[in-house]
């Protein structure tokens, strides 16, 4: 773990919908940054019989490819991946026939996959929420509802204090309570399980501060909330300026969602908003919304909040924690709330493009750096770059595109008005936000004049700095917009001319031809504004190189 090149790791969440795969950046102390997440709807709890839970043939075949696509990105992966760890859920659980299943997954695509129990489950995921929430030193009861159970945890201190998996998921009650009519029956069932799991007394006898819902199906229904799916018109919307984005819903929120959803199943026939709103969820998102709506009313919960991360950032997690002695789980607050703030406004596709561009401009800090510290560069006048300067690079690039929710049209001007108006980054200096917000601000469009009259820090100093950030978070931003090739790596070389910029893709070498050159030519004629910035800031060319390796 001392050595840079080895801190990518992955997770595969063989849930009893949906398999999951998250690829993440870390550091030893547990910094975490998502690179890359893949999802393959394979509903393997499909057609289970609920006194005999078989996993069928046709479900088996869907996990099959579902996990050799996995296996070939991760094999493909621009990173070395160390240990990716496999591990399964309810489905697999309680199927009668998982050792079958189990063979058949080792045969065709040579994994182990671990399954976990429920309470083991319900651990993961707390340890995963912890990842997301500052609420190390709080007493939170952490639900998560799956395909085929829901996991309940009330944890403190990255202790569990108590753990239950109940087996109440939304395929399952899907395929025992289809149909709208069914729902009273479906309430009566899911408050059978839970009163007679003794879940009331326990959680009773403890207590909690705050309610965290972890689940695909609990973050589909605060994106409802939030979007105004209950209402008729969006409540997400500006207010004095700032655009807000809680993360949180009350029991009223919840119940006017349900009560939509009930509606629209009575209607029949394809109700477009509902698939609109919850997409490839939308089969199974009532039996989801009544099963929590049940869980609110029995545990008398008035709000949840919601966290991003869950058993996939959890087993990460617990994997860091054993091969890295300075592994803290409650470090990093600041990056934290660095990640909440990105996840709230960027998509998926957002994301990962941010993500893309946090890794590049990290490369290119390294190498200037590096050469800073080594080299006799009398005519690169550069103050000395820290780890702090990195920390704001790698935020910038992060939440540079999260205006784009409100539109692409200035979209960069937006990113930097919810940064610094909206009471976001936690544990950062007012300084501090202002020069990650004007980050995002200027990497794009006009570049800060060179007698930073724009800027209003009170020490040069960081004027210089934030000059020489912005020139890499512009170049960053650039080579992730136009990316024609498929990159292996990204570093900086020094060179008499002045740095390489070496962009190399995965090819075999007899493959080399025109196109290759031209795409370099595309490339740089494209990064030209990026380019020119760079040399006046450094006073040293920036070049581009794409290599070829097999």
């Amino acid at each position: 773990m001392a050595s840079e090149l080895a801190n990518h790791f992955a997770a595969i969440d063989m849930g009893t919908n949906s398999f999951k795969m998250i690829l993440i950046r870390t550091n030893p102390t547990g910094k975490f940054l998502s690179i890359n997440r893949h999802k393959e709807k394979v509903v393997l709890g499909r057609g289970m019989n609920q006194n005999k839970p078989t996993i069928t043939l046709e479900s088996q075949q869907r996990a099959i490819t579902a996990l050799r696509k996995f296996t070939h990105l991760l094999n493909n992966a621009q990173h070395v991946v160390i240990d990716p760890k496999f591990v399964a859920t309810s489905a697999v659980r309680e199927a009668v026939n998982k050792g079958e299943f189990l063979d058949k997954v080792s045969e065709a695509v040579n994994v182990k996959v671990d399954i976990l129990s429920g309470e083991e489950e319900g651990r993961l995921i707390y340890l995963g929420v912890l990842q997301f929430l500052p609420v190390y030193d709080k007493t939170v009861l952490t639900v998560d509802i799956g395909g085929g159970s829901t996991e309940f945890v009330v944890g403190k201190k990255g202790v569990v204090v108590f753990a239950v998996s109940l087996k109440l998921g939304h395929v399952s009650l899907t395929e025992m309570f289809g149909k709208c009519w069914e729902v009273g029956k479906m309430r009566e069932y899911i408050r059978s399980v839970v009163f007679q799991s003794g879940l009331v007394e326990k959680v009773g006898e403890i207590g909690f501060e705050v309610v965290v819902g972890s689940s695909g199906t609990i973050r589909a229904i605060e994106r409802a909330v939030w979007m105004g799916y209950a209402q008729d018109l969006m409540t997400g919307v500006f207010s004095h300026g700032e655009f807000r984005r809680n993360w949180k819903f009350s029991r009223n929120d919840l119940n006017n969602v349900v009560d939509n959803l009930c509606e629209s199943d009575q209607k029949g026939g394809d109700d477009v908003r509902r698939n609109e709103f919850f997409k490839r969820r939308s089969e199974f998102i009532l039996a989801g919304a009544v099963l929590l709506s049940e869980i609110f009313e029995i545990l008398k919960i008035d709000e949840m909040e919601v966290s991003e991360f869950a058993l996939g950032e959890g087993v990460i997690a617990e994997t860091l924690a054993r091969c890295c002695r300075d592994y803290d789980v409650n470090v990093n607050a600041r990056w934290r709330s660095v990640v909440r703030l990105a996840t709230r406004f960027n998509s998926d596709k957002r994301m990962k493009s941010a993500s893309q561009a946090a890794a590049i401009a990290k490369e290119i800090f390294a190498g200037l750096r590096k050469y800073d510290e080594v080299a006799d560069h009398p005519n690169l006048c550069m103050p000395s770059l820290g780890a702090k300067d990195l920390e704001y690079l790698e935020a910038a690039s992060l939440l540079h595109n999260i205006g784009q929710f409100i539109g692409k049209k200035g979209y960069h001007k937006q990113s930097y008005h919810i940064i610094k108006n909206g009471d976001y980054l936690q544990g950062y200096s007012v300084e501090e936000v202002e020069l990650i917000a004007l980050l995002t601000r200027h990497h794009r469009k006009k570049f800060p004049r060179s007698d930073y009259s724009c800027l209003h820090f009170s020490v040069d100093k960081v004027k210089e700095k934030f000059i020489i950030l912005c020139a890499i978070i512009r170049i960053s931003v650039a080579v992730q917009q136009c990316l024609h090739l498929t990159f292996q790596r990204l570093e900086t070389i020094d060179c008499p001319e002045g740095f390489k910029l070496v962009l190399s893709k995965l090819n075999d070498r007899t493959s080399l031809s025109n196109h290759v050159q031209l795409a370099v030519e595309d490339l740089e004629a494209e990064l030209n504004l990026e380019l020119d910035q760079f040399q006046q800031v450094f006073k040293k060319k920036l070049s581009v190189v794409v290599s070829l390796s097999s």
